[in-house]
């Protein structure tokens, strides 16, 4: 058994959100285990921009209430408790909703070669973040 030993929170990168987001990371898997795990903290109205997973990705609602939107125009709203599975080299994006804060666990793995495991697009218009919300697909 070993203890990881945690590293401090980090601002997330602006190429890649919109808005205050920060993250802890939880495990780094190091090889052979492709393991990752994020705590991510979302400001009012911060997200991420457009991306995909090549293994995919695996989103667990901490707290507040969670924005997924998806390529077809569809805004899915997750809250506290609840589980969304982003399947691989699906382009999607994430973020807390205009008036409360949200954290989740980002959970994705490595690809363990040199295929990137997150491929980065561009930000989420104002009109994609605010598109009708459902609850479930």
């Amino acid at each position: 058994m070993e203890f990881i030993k945690q590293q401090p929170s980090s601002k997330a990168p602006a190429d890649w959100f919109t808005g205050d987001v920060w993250w802890d990371v939880i495990v780094a898997g190091q090889e052979p285990s492709r393991m990752r795990a994020n705590l991510v903290r979302f400001s009012p109205g911060a997200r991420t921009n457009w991306h995909a997973h090549a293994l995919g990705q695996t989103l667990h609602v901490v707290s507040g209430i969670a924005l997924i939107g998806t390529r077809d125009g569809t805004v899915f709203e997750a809250h506290p408790g609840e589980t969304v599975a982003c399947p691989p080299n699906e382009e999607h994006w994430h973020g807390a909703v205009p008036d409360r804060f949200m954290e989740h666990i980002a959970l994705w793995e490595g690809t363990g070669d040199d295929t990137p495991e997150t491929r980065w697009a561009e930000p989420v218009s104002e009109q994609q973040y605010n598109g009708r919300r459902t609850r479930e697909q």
